[in-house]
Formats: structure tokens, sequence, C-alpha cells
């Protein structure tokens, strides 16, 4: 008999081998019960978290709701790191797999990496001065690099970043070297009226101040009353006036599109132009164009 031949023999003898099946059967149901239970453990460590933060929300002393935020996602992500990789090492222990011996050899390949994979280092130690020091959290409106919009995620290693059109940015946190975050103080609405020269500025500008008093406890937004700064800019062909007012943060769009419209209806109720494109025609009377043309005639002459 050949070598071959008793190798697939003793192949075939294990297939038909009722205690290889039973053996394949439990290390399959146990790999099956352990993914399930550590789904089970995610999303029961996940719901005791958001509890925790709800009843915290709800003590006198708390933190920002930005930074509660931040610190829910972070510490999700955490448990579903911690819990997955434990299923796996009870996966491969299942396997027949020696862990004490992957665990040291996986602390002095971790050694070995740590040396070559710098970029991953840094980004996880810049995620967790990040998340630290409270440079920006869940729900701000930053500027990083070129990228401008909503954080809807801070990990260790990445930041996500929502545009306002709807693309998601991924950036490594060892790459933000400069944030502008415009969720932490109050905003600064500026809106610039156009008055035709032709009208009183003066009675404008009091018709404008006294809308301007009423503005705050129409929109919750604006913190404190508008105020006309006064003349802006004399402009070819009109006259522009300034208004600042105080917002919440990052609702400065919404209200100086507010303030354009209030001023708008103020203007038009007080019959004061807002001025626009002219066009002035001049025609020659019969008279000028005679002499124009004898002048032409004597210059040919």
């Amino acid at each position: 008999m050949s070598a071959f031949q008793r190798m697939l023999d003793q192949v075939w003898d294990t297939v038909l081998d009722e205690k290889t099946w039973i053996a394949i059967g439990k290390g399959s149901f146990k790999i099956i019960m352990t993914l399930i239970l550590a789904a089970i453990l995610v999303k029961v460590a996940k719901a005791a978290i958001r509890n925790f933060f709800h009843l915290r929300s709800k003590a006198p002393l708390r933190y920002s709701e930005r930074r509660e935020t931040t610190l829910l996602k972070l510490l999700e992500n955490v448990v579903s790191y911690v819990v997955y990789f434990v299923a796996l090492l009870n996966i491969l222990s299942i396997l027949t797999f020696n862990v004490k011996g992957l665990i040291a050899g996986a602390g002095v390949l971790g050694l070995a990496v740590g040396f070559g994979a710098q970029n991953l280092v840094r980004d996880v130690i810049s995620g967790f001065f990040i998340i630290f020091e409270d440079q920006f959290s869940v729900g701000d409106f930053v500027r990083i690099g070129n990228f401008e919009g909503t954080v809807e995620e801070i990990g260790l290693r990445t930041t996500k970043i929502k545009q306002w059109t709807g693309e998601l940015h991924i950036l490594p946190n060892g790459s933000i070297s400069e944030v502008t975050n415009f969720s932490i103080h109050n905003s600064m609405a500026v809106v610039d009226v156009s008055i035709a020269y032709e009208e009183n500025i003066e009675e404008a500008e009091k018709a404008i101040e006294e809308l301007l008093a009423t503005l705050q406890d129409k929109y919750e937004e604006i913190v404190a009353p508008p105020t006309l700064l006064g003349v802006q800019n004399l402009a070819a062909s009109d006259v522009i006036l300034r208004i600042a007012a105080e917002t919440t943060p990052m609702n400065h769009w919404y209200i100086a599109r507010m303030i354009r419209k209030e001023v708008k209806m103020c203007l038009d109720e007080n019959g004061i132009e807002i001025p626009f494109p002219r066009l002035v025609m001049y025609s020659r009377t019969e008279q000028e164009e005679a002499v124009a043309h004898k002048k032409h005639q004597q210059s040919r002459g």
C-alpha cells in the first residue's frame, strides 16, 4: 500500500469517526454561543452606559452636553473593542490555539509594531488629548484644515466630520494640528442694509432701531438686542448701514436671514426705498443734432 493510499485512508477514517463530528459540533456550538453572548453583552453594556449618562444629566453637577455626548460614544466604542477582543480569544481557545502563547507573542509583536507604526501611536495619543482637553466634542461645528462641518464621532484614532452638503470626512487624529471651534462661544450676525441716497438717513436709522428693539423677544436665538452700528459705507448708488446681533452658537446665519427679512418689511412699511440698478438715457434734440452735423462737415472741409 502506497503512502498516499495510507494517508487517504486515515483522512477517510477521521471523516467517518463519530467523535470527530461530535467535537466539531461542540466547537461550533461554543463559537456561536460566544458570539451571541458577546453581542448581548455589548448591547447591555451600551444600554447601561446610556442610562448612566441619562441619570447624570439630572444631577446638579454635570459635564456639558457636548462633552457627555463625546464620552458616551467613546465608552461605547471601548466596550465593543474589549468584549469582541475577549470573544476572539475565547474562540481561538476553542479552536485549540495556545492563547497564552499568542498573548505573549502579541506583546513582543506589539513592541516591534510600535516602532514601525508610529503614525498609529501618534493618532491614538492625539485622540486621547483631544478628548482629555475637550478641544472639540460631538455636535460641534469645527474647521480642521480644509474641512469644515459638524463633528459626528471622535475616536482614539480618527475623527469624523460631516459637511453640510452631506460628505463625511474621516481624519486621523495625528494629522489634526489646528482646530477652529465655532460652537463654544456665542456667534455674531452681521447684516448690511442699503438705503437710497434720496432717503432721509436719520429717519431710516430711527425706523430700524425701533425694529431691532423688538427682535430679541421674537427670536430666542438672539442673546442681546441687535445694534445698529451706523453708516458702514457710501457706495456708488446707496448708503450702507450695518447691523450687528449676538446670537447663540452657530445661529448667526439664521438670524442674519431673519433680520434682512424684518428690515425689508420695516422699510416697506415706512416708505423708505431700497436702491435698485438704474439706467439713465440721454436723447439729443434736433437742434443739437444739426449743430453736431455742421461741426462734422466743417471738420471734414
